[in-house]
């Protein structure tokens, strides 16, 4: 009997709230790396109506002008209107940082006697499938493309009338696990008063979905565009945003299991953020090698403590050599111990604030390691397969 069912991901643009506060927490992040790429960061960004509020905790040699960059980073969003009552130049900021805990610090920092250890405790997950070419769930990874479109069209003055805070959802038909068509699609935009709602519709979907559909387009896809019929008011002025709370977006858009912790504003000695992004790395080789269809990573850590305290691998039954033996090849050719992984992916450099948008995986930044798949012939010739 064939397995049929509807599975829906969502994304947000680069102007939704949160990820406007994503993004900043990001951009200080990379400044303080690029610095000192010793740097210990945790930063948490909120917005509402004309402000922004920093707050966390960082140990660093350097020291930069923080709000210039945070109303830079706004602006670089489209935030430069002061009709949308979230504006770079005048906005209200309020910082306040502190150093990083001596307790964590003794945990986690490297010395003669001691390797790095995890930065936190907590699980992660790393997931795979061969559905697209860019080994990524197909509902999230077109979410991610027609948010991503949706800034275009904005900043290249294409559609005038956008305005930065916008979102997506995509729901797939899929069956036996293999996506079969596209159901349908949701796109809300936030835009100018001098527009009226049909011609809103008629433009997305000329303009943004079907350029991204391509040849997945069809006709009885169910198209919603602004379903409550007006979003003039948005970005953090229409909802309060806040770092880390678009975990799902992030990743896998609900396909692959998420461990909870947030990824932005952190720097990669916190395994939240670099053992994600391992575990990304070690399920898309696995899958580029051809040892299974899909491929899910687990891995937990204690904090202060560089070996994980487990590790899983998890293939849906599509593996083609048994999981074992897959944990097993996993266990050799990928160090998961914290310092391992930021020297494996090159963690130390200022490439984050690109990854609070449009999602960490599956894109092909020269920047994203985890993405590469240099391992897969090496698993491939092992396996035996």
């Amino acid at each position: 009997m064939v397995k049929r069912y509807l599975f829906t991901s969502e994304s947000v643009t680069e102007g939704h709230p949160d990820k406007v506060c994503d993004q900043v927490s990001d951009a200080i992040l990379d400044e303080f790396l690029r610095g000192d790429p010793d740097s210990r960061v945790a930063v948490e960004t909120i917005t509402t109506t004309d402000f922004v509020g920093i707050v966390g905790e960082v140990t660093s040699k350097v020291s930069f002008d923080i709000e210039q960059l945070i109303r830079k980073t706004i602006a670089g969003i489209g935030y430069n209107d002061p009709n949308l009552k979230f504006d770079s130049d005048s906005c209200e900021i309020m910082i306040k940082l502190d150093t990083q805990s001596a307790d964590i610090s003794q945990g986690v920092t490297a010395n003669e006697n001691k390797e790095q250890g995890a930065g936190d405790q907590g699980m992660m997950f790393g997931y795979a499938t061969n559905e697209t070419e860019e080994l990524m769930p197909l509902p999230i990874l077109l979410a991610h493309k027609l948010t991503k479109k949706l800034a275009d069209v904005r900043k290249s003055g294409e559609l005038s009338w956008v305005r930065p805070d916008g979102k997506s959802q995509v729901s797939v038909r899929y069956e036996d696990d293999k996506p079969k068509q596209l159901e349908a699609i949701v796109i809300s935009t936030q835009h100018s008063p001098d527009i009226s709602h049909e011609e809103i519709t008629k433009q997305i979907t000329e303009h943004v979905i079907k350029p991204i559909c391509d040849k997945l387009w069809n006709d009885d896809i169910k198209i919603h565009v602004n379903p409550t019929g007006k979003f003039e008011v948005g970005g953090p002025h229409g909802d309060a945003g806040l770092t880390g709370r678009k975990i799902i977006v992030d990743t896998y858009g609900g396909m692959g299991k998420h461990g909870g912790g947030a990824l932005s504003g952190k720097d990669p000695s916190k395994v939240d953020r670099s053992a994600c992004y391992m575990c990304r790395y070690v399920a898309k080789n696995i899958v580029a090698a051809g040892l299974a269809d899909r491929c899910e990573i687990h891995v937990a850590y204690a904090i202060g403590v560089a070996k994980p305290v487990s590790l899983m691998v998890d293939t849906f039954g599509t593996n083609k050599i048994s999981e074992n033996e897959i944990e097993n090849l996993v266990n050799k050719h990928f160090d998961m111990r914290p310092g391992a992984i930021i020297k494996q992916l090159d963690l130390k450099k200022p490439i984050y604030q690109k990854t609070a948008a449009y999602g960490h995986f599956g894109r092909n930044e020269p920047e994203f390691r985890w993405e590469n798949t240099d391992k897969a012939d090496l698993l491939r010739k092992e396996s035996g397969i």
